[in-house]
This record gives structure tokens, sequence and C-alpha cells, in this order.
């Protein structure tokens, strides 16, 4: 990861260019979404990253909301046990490039990175 992240420390952080990619995308979207991140059994090294948009009125009274000046990421309990400290960055390099979780709680990522192990 080369560049800092948002300065708040959440649980899941951003780094600017992440931030920048994903208020595009929901611009595009329409309307005022937020960003829900968890994790799911499969991929090759036993969990996988989940990310999507979702609509406020789904957000439930267990998941944890977190504020980057008005974008909001949710995520429910079960998946945070994974991903606190989870940082999110985004890079728009011809190789590699995409989404990138950097998560301190993986002791083993797959190399497409979009699949971990705890």
């Amino acid at each position: 990861m080369t560049q800092a992240t948002v300065p708040q420390k959440k649980g899941i952080q951003l780094t600017p260019a992440a931030l920048n990619h994903l208020l595009t995308l929901r611009e595009s979207q329409g309307k005022d979404l937020y960003l829900r991140v968890g994790v799911r059994q499969g991929g090759c090294s036993g969990m996988s990253y989940m990310m999507d948009f979702e609509d406020p009125s789904n957000v439930g009274d267990k998941d944890e909301v977190f504020d980057y000046d008005g974008f909001k990421i949710v995520c429910d309990p079960k998946s945070m046990l994974y991903l606190y400290g989870l940082v999110l960055d985004y890079s728009n390099a011809m190789i590699g490039g995409g989404f990138q979780f950097t998560n301190p709680n993986a002791t083993q990522s797959c190399g497409c990175g979009n699949s971990f192990g705890v």
C-alpha cells in the first residue's frame, strides 16, 4: 500500500484513492447508498471478501457503520471479527489494478487478493 489512509481510525479504513473511486461508483448508481463489506466461506484460501452497495434501509441494528465524510461503510458483526483493521485501497494500474485488501487478520492470502485464511 503506497497511499496514506484517511486519517480516522476505524474498524475498516479507506485510502483516499479507494474513497474517491467508491464515490464515483456510488454517483453512477444515482442514489445515496452505503458500501457493505463482508466475508463468506469460499475462495482459494478459505474465505473471500464481499463488497456491494446497500440501501440504507437494509442496515441492521447490529451492523457496524463507519462514516467517511458522508460516505458510509457497513459491516455485519460476524464479518467484522475477520475484517477489523482492514485497509481498502484502489489502484487503476493496468496490471493488478482494482480494489486491494490489506487485512491484518489474514494468516495467508491468495495470489488474486480476493480470498484469505485466518
